[in-house]
């Protein structure tokens, strides 16, 4: 998504240059939100048609140079690296967003998968359509959207995550302790608190010494950025891996950008440099790094950057419900309710010195519609309106303007 979008982004903004789009993968470019549901469950015969974008990119004079693997990047001379020889370039974007975390030497086992790409879920459908018995290891947004396809398709799934609940660091205890009925109420089996010891032939062994038996095992242990190729490239990293972006998504070198799941930004909204990993964002990133690179050598290098500080977004469709997430949250910011967890819909919303941080929707789209504007526009809030569930959240503002209302 961010790579596409950069080059769609970069006709937009009226670049008239040559743009090359280089991906690792041999597929035309898709979207990866259906790979954990309409292309699990093979609603279609092509899988591909499920997730392919619609983007004439002839049309767009771009090159698409698939199935080309980068190896390094070599900043001073403006060359890219790859597999087939070195690229070269004025303006480099980097958009190779993240890879799956796996298991310390499950990677060659059969039998052993990961939900990152369109080649592991046509790899998954076959094990969903023999309805066998598979394990997940992790219970965060990708094991709990795998979990609920598995479900649906008939499988016997049991969920082990070392943490003592689901979504662990994604939300905290207080609200995540009523998701783990979602799972009984599906008909998996959630196991909590316990960590895998090892991958064996028809089964996973837990640290406690049980064994669970499975004819497929599906890694979801999280993410990070797929930046190891930068090594030695005089691109600066953060220490959490991610590329070290500025607020106009620059990177430390010149001329190269830094877009999506791979880069890190400054935020001035929140205080602190975030990485997110999602799809909006990498929707939105895109055309700040178009009107960045359009904008360079225009009136002596004077134009002003675009910045890019947004309000996190995402969302899940796990266990028959719509999960929506908008905001940043921190440890200290207020927690307050809005509805009972355990109905089908309900809120949590996050405040400090008297601003909405973060809201959690449960079913409540609207919710999270009038709340996302709320911290966009950072206007000041009732807490009580906020704790009210009857009280649309857009009423909560304490300061509206006539169109808001």
């Amino acid at each position: 998504m961010a790579g596409v979008q950069t080059a769609v982004q970069l006709r937009e903004q009226g670049w008239p240059g040559a743009i090359r789009l280089i991906g690792g993968e041999p597929h035309q470019p898709y979207d990866r939100p259906p790979l954990s549901k309409a292309v699990l469950l093979g609603r279609t015969d092509d899988a591909y048609a499920d997730v392919s974008f619609d983007i004439d990119f002839g049309g767009l004079d771009v090159d698409l140079e698939l199935g080309r693997q980068v190896t390094g990047l070599r900043t001073a001379e403006r060359l890219l690296e790859t597999e087939a020889g070195a690229v070269a370039y004025d303006h480099l974007v980097i958009a190779t967003g993240a890879e799956a975390v796996t298991l310390p030497g499950s990677a060659d086992l059969p039998g052993v998968h990961l939900l990152r790409t369109l080649d592991d879920a046509a790899r998954l459908r076959p094990v969903l359509a023999a309805r066998g018995a598979v394990v997940v290891v992790g219970a965060g947004w990708i094991g709990a959207e795998f979990t609920t396809a598995a479900r649906e398709a008939g499988c016997a799934v049991t969920v082990v995550e070392a943490a003592d609940g689901p979504l662990p660091g994604a939300l905290p205890a207080q609200v995540t302790s009523y998701m783990r009925d979602w799972y009984e109420h599906s008909g998996a089996e959630l196991r909590t608190g316990v960590a895998v010891r090892s991958i064996e032939r028809g089964g996973v062994l837990l640290a406690d010494g049980t064994h669970v038996p499975a004819d497929a095992v599906v890694v979801g242990i999280g993410s990070r950025p797929a930046t190891g190729w930068l090594e030695s490239s005089g691109v600066e990293l953060a220490g959490d891996g991610s590329v070290r972006a500025d607020e106009a998504l620059r990177t430390s070198a010149p001329h190269v950008y830094a877009v999506g799941d791979c880069a890190s930004f400054p935020s001035a909204r929140y205080g602190e440099r975030l990485l997110v990993h999602h799809w909006d964002n990498a929707l939105q990133g895109p055309r700040v790094v178009a009107v960045n690179i359009a904008a360079e050598g225009l009136a002596d290098g004077e134009a002003e950057s675009a910045v890019y500080d947004p309000v996190p977004y995402f969302w899940s469709e796990q266990f028959g419900r719509f999960v929506q997430y908008a905001g940043h949250r921190g440890e200290e910011d207020e927690l307050i309710r809005r509805g009972d967890p355990r109905e089908p819909a309900w809120s949590v919303c996050w405040m400090r010195d008297g601003l909405l941080t973060a809201l959690l929707a449960v079913g409540r789209p609207r919710d999270l519609a009038q709340g996302r504007k709320l911290i966009e526009r950072r206007a000041p809030v009732d807490r009580k309106a906020v704790a009210d569930a009857a009280v649309p959240l857009k009423k909560a503002a304490l300061q509206m303007n006539a169109a808001d209302r």
